[in-house]
């Protein structure tokens, strides 16, 4: 019996439904292929195990939020000092400072830094910034990226492709709110140009995934990222990188050091903390010290760096910034992802494999490059679904999302053989899927 047909797992989401709005503590808990939640025991390195104990080899990893595998010794010796110290909230620390001067060193465009708890907070602040630094109100955004779940950004656009006006991407957020934005397709620097253009002098901000990682893994195509780093400098656009995801995946300064692109603010959470709440801001000194106290800009909360996260986003970096990490992480990622995609092409299953460094898409139906999210949702969710339930079937688990693709992903823990493991369930489970295609 696998968490599929969990008879414990049904029950407890029967009495969820009785007390938490619909089952879940949050909308992306739900796992759509399911019908309820996948529940967890515990964690541990690259495994979960359900409520029945059963263990299952992890390629979501909190979703991207755990890069150094489920509690990684390090950090959980910093969390237990930081439990020592009174789990201190609202105060500062010789510890803050120390874990903002070591961001400033590894991430580029890192001049000064603010800590929050969430990315979409992160965000928000961000584009505050901006507009008060041009006096501007619009701000430009790419079709598809995800900057969390505030008013500003939960805009889709109205035509595939990226064109047209932006139309609310939920319930109870105002038509009129996406009037300040603009969106483009990624990866087209003619639709760039043209939205520049036409909104000339109105933009204070453009921000982007410079991974798009929430729609799998789209690279920026060769050139483009430093061609909206030359455009947005041109036209005096604060140009903002939302490394929540691409932070420390597949470099450890981020995107913004592999690509040799960097923004005037970025931010960070996720695989900052390996799986504690936390993010960061980060730009430039004369943006930065617009924020208050020192500047007119608000930005503040109890929570903002809690010092347990704190802790755990020391030990991480520490971890992260030992000799030959990042050369391991992706001689792993090179072979895993070049062994993934011979399993579908050799089983004849029609699946295009995309990844950098810790995390990458499957695009279920498609053999071509995707390159834009209009490509990338047009994927076979069907296709996907049956994938996803066999691979949890043999203790394999990855996460599945309301609005395809989502995103997978390893973690440092993931060695050799959880690789070599998890390539031969999905060669056992691309058989299936051919044998199925033929029938």
């Amino acid at each position: 019996m696998s968490e599929t047909d969990s008879p414990s797992a049904v029950h407890l989401f029967g009495d969820a439904r009785l007390s938490l709005a619909g089952g879940v503590t949050a909308g992306l808990r739900w796992h759509p292929y399911l019908s309820r939640p996948f529940y967890v025991s515990r964690a541990e390195g690259p495994y979960l195990y359900d409520l029945e104990g059963r263990r299952y080899l992890d390629f979501n990893m909190a979703n991207g939020a755990v890069l150094l595998g489920h509690g990684h010794p390090a950090v959980c010796e910093a969390v237990q000092a930081g439990l020592a110290a009174g789990v201190l909230t609202a105060s500062e620390t010789e510890h803050h400072v120390r874990l903002a001067a070591t961001l400033c060193r590894v991430i580029p465009c890192a001049e000064r830094v603010r800590f929050a708890v969430t990315g979409t907070e992160a965000a928000l602040v961000a584009l505050r910034l901006a507009r008060h630094a041009t006096g501007r109100r619009k701000f430009l955004v790419f079709a598809g990226h995800f900057h969390g779940l505030a008013e500003p950004f939960l805009f889709r656009p109205s035509q595939p492709g990226g064109d047209g006006p932006p139309l609310p991407a939920s319930g109870g957020v105002p038509s009129a709110y996406g009037e300040d934005v603009v969106i483009v397709p990624w990866n087209d620097p003619d639709a760039l140009d043209r939205a520049l253009t036409r909104q000339r002098g109105e933009l204070a901000a453009a921000i982007c995934e410079p991974v798009h990682y929430n729609a799998g893994c789209i690279p920026p195509q060769p050139g483009f990222l430093a061609y909206l780093r030359q455009r947005t400098r041109e036209e005096g656009i604060v140009l903002i990188f939302d490394e929540v995801l691409s932070g420390f995946r597949m470099a450890l300064g981020g995107a913004q050091a592999y690509y040799g692109v960097t923004p005037d603010l970025c931010t960070l959470a996720k695989a900052v903390a390996n799986g504690l709440p936390m993010a960061v801001l980060c730009g430039r000194t004369d943006l930065m010290e617009q924020l208050s106290p020192g500047g007119p800009v608000a930005q503040s909360g109890t929570y903002s760096g809690q010092l347990l996260s704190v802790l755990a986003a020391r030990a991480t970096l520490e971890a992260l910034r030992a000799p030959g990490v990042y050369e391991e992480l992706g001689r792993r990622a090179e072979r895993f992802y070049g062994e993934l995609q011979s399993i579908f092409d050799r089983a004849g299953v029609p699946a295009r494999v995309q990844g950098l460094g810790a995390r990458f898409g499957l695009y279920f139906g498609r053999r071509k490059p995707v390159v834009t999210w209009a490509e990338a949702v047009a994927c076979d969710q069907s296709l996907h679904r049956r994938f996803v339930l066999g691979c949890l079937r043999r203790g394999l688990f990855f996460h599945a999302y309301v609005s395809l693709p989502g995103h997978a992903g390893f973690s440092l823990a993931h060695d050799d053989g959880c690789l070599d493991e998890a390539l031969t369930v999905i060669e056992d489970v691309a058989r299936e899927l051919a044998r199925q295609e033929e029938a």
